[in-house]
């Protein structure tokens, strides 16, 4: 499992990104994948989780009904599509995989992206 996440940028206030995170290995499909944030001087923070086929899916409440998360399993990419930003979302977001369904707790998960800084500006 290599991935690595892409997509990030400065966006203002109000607007949207969309977070890619490929993975190269043979097992994505496989994979319960997540992404987390952390920004700085705060630990990493859980933002949302998708189980091996996308019929199941988590969200921090600090994003929940803006973020949407899905992934295509054909393509081995995950994606975080990030609207009505905020300028609390501003950190470093990392893609995350692990073997089975896992939970919020970062340390559950074995493989990380390098992460994909996301700016808002207020």
């Amino acid at each position: 499992v290599q991935l690595q996440a892409s997509g990030g940028g400065l966006v203002q206030a109000g607007g949207s990104l969309r977070l890619s995170c490929a993975d190269s290995g043979r097992t994505f499909r496989t994979l319960f994948l997540a992404w987390f944030r952390q920004a700085p001087g705060k630990e990493r923070e859980f933002v949302s989780a998708i189980n091996w086929n996308g019929g199941m899916t988590y969200y921090a409440d600090s994003v929940k009904d803006r973020f949407i998360i899905s992934r295509n399993n054909a393509e081995n990419t995950m994606y975080l599509q990030m609207n009505s930003l905020k300028f609390e979302d501003t950190a470093v977001y990392y893609c995350a995989a692990t073997s089975s369904a896992a939970g919020a707790n970062y340390l559950s998960y074995h493989y990380w992206g390098q992460g994909t800084q996301v700016t808002v500006s207020s």
